[in-house]
């Protein structure tokens, strides 16, 4: 039988010291990365976001959503000029006549882009008159719709905040966001939570997925009274009608007739604006949502 080694007292004890069971459970990642250790790591989320927020005195949010892919008009336009160059160079390649039709289609949607920046912009200068407190422009934090609305912000030196998401594809954070309202997550929940937990508005720009799955949390919330009434608009009448046939739901018994109240259609930023401010104007005076 092998003689076991023996060791000095200060050698075991390094050893112990350098175990990973030995480690602070706050300073040790590879506990906190694990599956048990969830719970926490969505607790933190939700606080280290609850904290900034306060912090920077953030009481009231106006909420952005809208496709990544809506870009501003002149770089859409170079998109356009590029995909005719290469499909004249192939006239026969199908699959360059597709990225030249779905370019086109973003170039009629980029005008978007402006009137998100708009928004923005008028937003967050009444926002300046209420110490960037009331009324902050809040987006995912990414490119196109998210950028427009935040560029809006930067534009009058006001600030806004970015919720970021981690992704498959890595997501990075538009440069117009306030640097000490730039937020990432990694879970989708607490992220929306925090969308919604101040906001005084929402406004859903034609989109994707992911900007139907925060519309329609945000209506269903409503709907069912889990948060209080709150403006909701969709930007771009003729995009939403085409995409969401609200009246076939209707016709179906599948909503009621009023949930068609809990959203109004909008065409241009002062518009959306200003039903936004009549909602709240109506909401001070009565003492309560209307």
């Amino acid at each position: 039988m092998a003689t076991k080694k023996k060791l000095s007292k200060k050698t075991m004890i390094d050893r112990l010291k350098r175990s990973s069971a030995y480690r602070i459970a706050y300073a040790d990642p590879e506990f906190l990365e694990s599956g048990q250790a969830r719970p926490a790591r969505l607790q933190l989320e939700l606080l280290k976001t609850e904290v900034g927020m306060r912090k920077q005195d953030i009481r009231s949010t106006i909420v952005v959503f809208g496709g990544t892919r809506i870009i501003e008009p002149k770089e859409a336009q170079k998109a356009v000029k590029l995909a005719e160059a290469k499909a004249r160079k192939a006239p026969g390649d199908k699959a360059l006549k597709k990225k030249l039709r779905i370019a086109k289609s973003v170039l009629e949607k980029s005008s978007y882009y402006d009137e998100a920046r708009e928004f923005g912009r008028l937003v967050s200068e009444d926002c300046k008159e209420n110490n960037g407190r009331e009324f902050v422009i809040v987006t995912g934090g990414g490119p196109g719709i998210m950028e427009a609305a935040n560029r809006g912000a930067y534009d009058v030196g006001a600030k806004s905040v970015g919720l970021n998401i981690t992704l498959p594809m890595e997501q990075e954070p538009n440069q117009y966001i306030s640097p000490e309202l730039c937020y990432q997550f990694h879970y989708f929940a607490i992220r929306k939570m925090h969308f919604l937990m101040r906001a005084k508005a929402l406004v859903a720009f034609p989109g994707g997925y992911g900007t139907m799955d925060e519309l329609f949390e945000a209506l269903t919330l409503v709907q069912v009274g889990k948060t209080q009434p709150l403006p909701i608009i969709l930007f771009g009448e003729k995009f939403w009608r085409k995409l969401v046939n609200f009246n076939f739901l209707v016709e179906q018994g599948t909503i009621d007739e009023d949930d068609l109240k809990l959203f109004v259609f909008a065409d241009k930023a002062k518009d959306a604006w200003e039903y936004i401010r009549l909602f709240h104007q109506s909401e001070d005076v009565n003492g309560k949502a209307r």
